[in-house]
Formats: structure tokens, sequence, C-alpha cells
């Protein structure tokens, strides 16, 4: 029998809190659905997110998960098959995983699905080294909010971000006027198709978290930790001694 799974093309967009996620997809959305192409969001977040309402009021099919008090990168990976399969039942051709806003050690991306990590320049010059697999695995690194910087401020990031994922795709996309969005809706366009994530794997492993408070506890102190737990070394460093002052000889 033939199979007639669809495929949809998966696009994980991730970043830290505030950088514009929603509002590139939405620039990007703009120029995939004149191409006729039907798309998708689903969004990931913790507490609570009005995106939703965002993606509604623009006409497109979004559902959300809010992961509570657990850590929202291993909520997301216990939940994209399912995702997968709603972007199937909706006859998707493009599918946004739009992640909450990650922590630096995060690691969202799964092989063979396109990887977007969204980072912006007031986040400082230090920071694109600072940031783990989120970013340093990304096939894109979309940079926003360069019209509040200088030119010389955005490519000094620029080159900061390069040096951390020298294979990535980096560009600016301005989430206001839309800006650069024409060259990363292009760019998604030619994603690869997805029929299943199952049996892929993570582009790099997740952060390590099973201890006594992921598991409810609150008190403090080392009687009531258990499980992975990592100490801080606050032994006393070493001074570098002083050479002495050569001896003149009379």
């Amino acid at each position: 029998m033939e199979d007639t799974t669809k495929s949809v093309k998966l696009v994980t967009v991730s970043g830290p809190p505030s950088v514009g996620k929603t509002a590139v997809i939405l620039r990007a959305a703009e120029h995939l659905r004149r191409g006729g192409a039907r798309l998708g969001v689903v969004k990931f977040d913790c507490l609570a997110t009005d995106d939703d309402q965002v993606y509604e009021r623009h006409g497109i099919p979004v559902r959300k998960g809010l992961s509570g008090a657990l850590c929202p990168d291993h909520y997301f990976v216990s939940n994209i098959e399912e995702v997968v399969r709603w972007g199937q039942s909706e006859d998707l051709d493009v599918l946004f995983s739009e992640s909450a806003g990650l922590c630096n050690r995060c690691s969202p991306y799964i092989e063979d699905v396109k990887a977007v990590c969204v980072i912006d320049n007031l986040a400082g010059v230090t920071a694109p080294k600072k940031i783990g697999p989120m970013l340093r695995s990304a096939d894109l690194v979309v940079i926003t909010k360069g019209d509040i910087v200088s030119q010389a401020e955005r490519e000094v990031f620029a080159r900061a971000v390069a040096r951390a994922n020298p294979k990535a795709k980096v560009m600016h996309v301005n989430g206001i006027t839309g800006q650069g969005s024409s060259e990363l809706a292009t760019l998604l366009a030619g994603a690869e198709e997805t029929e299943t994530v199952v049996g892929k794997k993570l582009r790099f492993s997740m952060p390590a978290a099973l201890c006594s408070y992921c598991l409810g506890e609150t008190r403090i102190g080392e009687d009531y930790q258990q499980g992975n737990v990592r100490k801080i070394d606050l032994a006393p460093k070493e001074r570098p001694t002083k050479p002495g002052r050569a001896e003149v000889a009379p």
C-alpha cells in the first residue's frame, strides 16, 4: 500500500527571552504565504504566553504548550513528535516550533531539521561566546534590533556571532519594518521535509538535571541535596610569587 503520510517542513526557532522570535516568524510568514505556503506555529513557553493570540490575529493556525515547572527544553523534546503530527493533520507546508526564552545552555535542535537562533544586538558583544548549543549548532542566526545600535556595533556583534558559529548563515532581520525577512523566508522555504522525528537525534545533549530540587524539594542544605549536584569550587587561590630582585655582584 502506498504511504500517504504528509511531510512538513519543520523549522525550530529559539533564542533568549524578548529578542523578537515571534516578530521574525511573522515577517517570514508574510513572504511564505504569498508564495502559497500553508503554515502554522506551535509556541512553547514556561508559565504564560499571549503569542498564540498574535498568530491567531494573523490567521495562522497555532497551538501553545506551557512547561510549567519543567525545563521548557525537555518539555519541547517530549512533545515534538505530537507537534509534527498536528502539523500533518492541519495539512501544513511549513510548521514553526517557537521555543520559550531559553537559557544559554539549552539544546533545542534536531538533526536534519532547520534550526534558527534569534539573538538581538542589545545582548552585548560578549553574549555570543556565552551561549552554548542554542547558538553554536544553529543553521541560521538571525540578529534583531539592529536599528537601535550603530553600524559599527552591528558589524562587531555579527563578527562575534560568526566566531561562535562559523558554519551558520548570519543575517539581520528587523521585526518592525520587515527588512531582511524576504531572504530569511527564501532560506526557510528550502528546508528539508520531515515526515517524523521519531528516531532522530538532538544535535547536542540536553542540560543535565535530576536532583532533589527537580523533584520538588525546597529546603536548603547538603542534607537535602541528592542526585545530580555540582558544587562550586571556593578554595583559596594560590597567589603568584613575585620574583625577587637580582643581587648585583660587588
